[in-house]
Formats: C-alpha cells, structure tokens, sequence
C-alpha cells in the first residue's frame, strides 16, 4: 500500500531563513552550520533541512540528538523513512550494484545500530513536505521531488521534469535535497533552489560545504544566496576510519572529489573538481 504523504506550513520569524541539506550523520559540519546560524541571528524557526540528517559518516546519534535539541525544521529525506520504516536499504535510489549501492550496504546498516530506538522513532514526525509564505512567493520544501522521494533533480534537468512539481504542490519557490549539489534554476517564472548539502563537499575539488539564505530585499522582493564554509572534516574522515566506513567517502571529505559520478548528468560530471563560484547575492522574483 502506498504511504501517504505529509505536508506541514511553518511561519517562519521576520529575518532571514537558513537552508541546507544532507548532514549525512556529519557532526563536526552540523555544529559549524549552527555556529554560522547563531552568528547570524537567525533562529531556529527559521533554519530548514532538505533531509538526509542521517548517512555516510560515523556520529549518526549524537547528529541526531544536536538536529533535535538544536529545534531546526526538517523534512523526511530517504534516508529517514527507511529507517523509521525498519527498511534493510537506504532508498538513495543508486543503482544496484554500482559502487555508491555497495558503499551504502556498509554505512546504512551502521547508521540502523547506532540509533537509539525513540530517536528512530521520532523520525515519524518528520513531515515529508515544508510548506511556507515569504517575501511575496509561496514556497514549498522536498526532498527529491514531490513525486518521488529520491528523484535525483540537477540544474541540467529539463524544465519539463522541474515544473510539474511547481503545479502539483502550488508553488512559486521549491527548495530541494538529495542531488547533492547547490544550484539555482529559474524558468517560466518559477524558481528550483537546491542548496547543497553539508555533509559532504560539492565535488568540485574543495572541502568547503554549501547552505543557502533567503531574505527579503529593500524592495520587498524574494532574494536569495548561495553560501559555503569550512569546518573541521579531518576529525569527520578520521572518525568514518576508525569506525570502518567506506574510507572512499572519507578520502572526498580531504579532497573534495567524489569516489564517482554515477549519479551524476553529463553537465554535473564535466564540472567534476572545478571550484563553485556561487558565493553571491543573486536577486529572483519580485512580487
């Protein structure tokens, strides 16, 4: 039987809004996201996660435990609602056999004993969709899509893929997960945003890790921004070693490469081990 799908409205406080994906059990980048987010000012009623709290690296408790006491909003990612569901697989949707599928039959059933069962069982309560006003736009908040969970969507994926999903969750702003790569793409007067994840680099040869801020400009209008930082991936990479985790991923926490593009379009592979150059104010749609 299909499960049903949960969307939950937020009012987000006057201010900024801190968004970000992909903490993939990452603790030392976690705790860094909330230094920047308290040296901003920005509340935790006004910090969204894009899902995947959970994945690749050693601390998938003591991740869990800061996400929660830290108060931020999330959405289920994959990751999550196989877990609550007592799933044996991830549900990344990689396909079977390739390297990422045989990497996540070693950190996935890590990740299913090291959590606590009430914290498996709070992640009930993750909604699988944000919905929130801001700045004039409606925005909605998913993982992959709207359609499926872990729907790999890229800057290159055609608009005819984007847009149903502006349509189906009434929308003028998606905020998505689960590719993995910061990226903006505007068409027929919609906006996808992916922020990025911090869990991981963005393959483009640096350790840096990427979030976003949304903001009302001077003149009332939606604006957003694409944002990096450095944390200390070292005691990440050490921790997956000593804990006998693929050290592939810990080898892309050093260098910044992914161990492979399998996931990744032919646009998004050429661009392997080329610097982002996102950090900017990029103004969007006015009212």
């Amino acid at each position: 039987m299909q499960r049903t799908k949960t969307t939950k409205n937020i009012d987000p406080l006057p201010g900024k809004i801190l968004v970000f994906g992909g903490v993939y059990s990452n603790l030392q980048a976690l705790q860094k996201m909330r230094e920047i987010a308290d040296e901003l000012r920005i509340a935790p009623q006004n910090v969204i996660s894009t899902g995947d709290i959970i994945g690749y690296c050693a601390q998938p408790e003591e991740t869990l435990n800061f996400f929660n006491a830290w108060g931020a909003h999330s959405i289920a990612g994959n990751v999550e609602i196989q877990l609550r569901e007592g799933e044996e697989e991830c549900g990344c949707d990689f396909t079977e056999g390739s390297r990422c599928d045989i990497f996540s039959r070693r950190w996935y059933p890590f990740a299913q004993e090291k959590l606590r069962a009430e914290n498996v069982t709070g992640l009930h309560d993750l909604p699988d969709f944000l919905t929130l006003d801001f700045a004039g736009k409606r925005i909605a908040v998913v993982h992959g899509s709207f359609f499926e969970t872990s729907e790999f969507i890229f800057e290159s994926s055609p608009q005819t893929v984007k847009e149903p999903n502006f349509a189906a969750l009434n929308c003028d702003v998606i905020l998505a997960g689960h590719a993995g790569l910061p990226f903006s793409a505007a068409a027929d007067g919609h906006l996808w945003l992916n922020p990025g994840v911090i869990g991981m680099p963005a393959n483009d040869g640096t350790t840096r890790v990427w979030y976003m801020i949304l903001e009302e400009d001077a003149a009332g209008n939606f604006a957003f921004s694409h944002r990096s930082f450095d944390y200390d991936h070292e005691t990440t990479a050490r921790l997956m070693e000593d804990n006998r985790l693929p050290r592939e991923y810990a080898h892309t926490l050093r260098t910044g490469l992914w161990d492979n593009c399998e996931i990744l379009p032919p646009q998004e592979t050429a661009a392997q081990g080329i610097p982002l150059t996102l950090d900017r104010e990029i103004p969007a749609l006015t009212k």
